[in-house]
Order: C-alpha cells, then structure tokens, then sequence
C-alpha cells in the first residue's frame, strides 16, 4: 500500500511538473507573437519637455488601425490651441515612434475606448470569450508599467483569475456610498480579480491566454478600485480586469455606425 501511494504521489509530482513546463514553454511564443501588437498611449505636444506624455497601454484589433485602452487613460483634455494631440506609440528598429489617434467609440460605463490610428495597420490580436473563464486559470498581461519612469518597453506579467466579483458591493452604511457607487450599483458587472500586480501604467493592458494569445480582458488598475476599494485608505494593490466581452460590444457600436 505504501509503495503504491509514493508511486502515485511521484506520478502526480511528475504530472504537475510537465503541466507547468508546457505552460512556461508557451508562454514565451505567445508573447512573442503579442508584443507587436501592444501601443503606450498618451499625447504628444512638440513644444513641452518632455513632448510625449505616457498615460497607458493599448492593443491593436480589428483591421490592425483599431486600438483598445482603458477610457480613464484618454487625457481630460487636450491643449488643442497649442497643438497637443492623442497619439499611440509603437517601437521600430531603434526607436519610439508616434501614431495620430482619435476616438472612435466610447464606453465610460465599462471603462473602454476604442482608438483609430493613423498609418500602416498593425497586427491584431482575436477577442476570446470570457463569459469562459474559469477561477483558478492563469493568464498573462503585458504593457508598460510606470512607462513613464521605466521607458517604452512591454513588460509581460502571469498571473491567475483569482475571483470572478462584482465591480462594486453594497455599502454597509449610507456614508460609504459615493455617487460613482450609486452610478454602477444600478447596474453592475462581473470583473476578473487577479493575483498578479499591475501598476501605474499597466492600466489598458490584454490579458490574454497563454498559448493562444486570445485577449480575455483589458488590465485596470483605476477605475474598478475607485468604488470596488472606496472603503480602503489605501489601494490594495489587487489587480483587476474588464471582461472582454464589453470589447466586442463596442467595436460592434464602432462597426454598425460605419
């Protein structure tokens, strides 16, 4: 019995250990194949030092001119008079260059924007269903943590799905409510809950699956904590995610109005 239970027990050790070397051998060959598909997005304005601005990341879909990002990472407001414009960045041979954007379609609600950029298309990465995705999966993200500090590199992080939750929960007294919890109390959705850390930048990144490259969800590190975490002094440091599926919802607003 006790030599049945160590070769089970040696079995299984060799089971998990080739399931996470199929996952580490993955992993690099999708990034790989996503990384050109992944923009910093910010403005640019000639005249100020710096003259670009990092604000977050994107990624091309669609036909290759079509950006996805987080709507809190769009500038407030552009200093149109002194020729400030939304513009997306993407690396060459030995630089960083820009891209003209504009917004094309907007869901504040879910936190989403799509761009157009202007120029040669890029390579898109395929929306996945995310209606699919389990607690316990893992998944990756890449994008430009604190870009502004660390440059225009992509940064690739792992991490697992960790609670499929409500965006916002019910306050336990009047006094914690907030008019943006009120806002999304009436109607609320499910958002990923990872236990990787994302950061000041990260905010519009895929998340995508790790041998297919399939984008599940879009990183946010603002917009869900201001009323999943209002109660908080201080951010947790939990990272979230926007399922996917409010992306296909808003490029088929993008498509039906063409």
């Amino acid at each position: 019995m006790v030599r049945v239970i160590v070769a089970l027990s040696a079995a299984l050790s060799v089971l998990l250990l080739f399931s996470s070397y199929a996952y580490s051998e993955g992993l690099p060959g999708t990034v790989l194949k996503v990384k050109p598909s992944i923009v910093a997005v910010g403005s640019v304005q000639k005249t100020r030092r710096p003259p670009t601005l990092f604000r977050g990341t994107g990624f091309v879909v669609g036909d290759g001119r079509l950006v996805v990002t987080n709507a809190h990472v769009l500038p407030e407001q552009l200093d149109i008079q002194n020729n400030e414009y939304l513009a997306v960045f993407t690396e060459g041979n030995d630089s960083t260059h820009s891209r003209n954007a504009s917004i094309v379609a907007l869901d504040k609600h879910h936190d989403l924007a799509l761009l157009k950029i202007e120029g040669e298309p890029l390579p898109a990465l395929n929306i996945g269903d995310s209606d699919r995705v389990l607690e316990g999966e893992f998944y990756a993200f890449t994008g430009f943590p604190i870009g502004v500090v660390l440059g225009h590199y992509p940064v690739t992080h792992r991490g697992m799905i960790s609670a499929i939750t409500p965006i916002v929960l019910p306050a336990r007294s009047p006094g914690e409510l907030s008019v943006k919890m009120i806002r999304r109390l009436r109607s609320p959705f499910n958002v990923f809950q990872l236990d990787a850390t994302a950061y000041p930048g990260n905010s519009g990144s895929p998340l995508y699956d790790y041998s297919s490259g399939q984008v599940i969800g879009v990183v946010n590190s603002v917009f869900v904590k201001e009323t999943k975490e209002a109660i908080l002094s201080k951010p947790s440091g939990i990272t979230y995610a926007i399922p996917a599926k409010y992306i296909k919802r808003l490029l088929d607003k993008y498509y039906n109005k063409q």
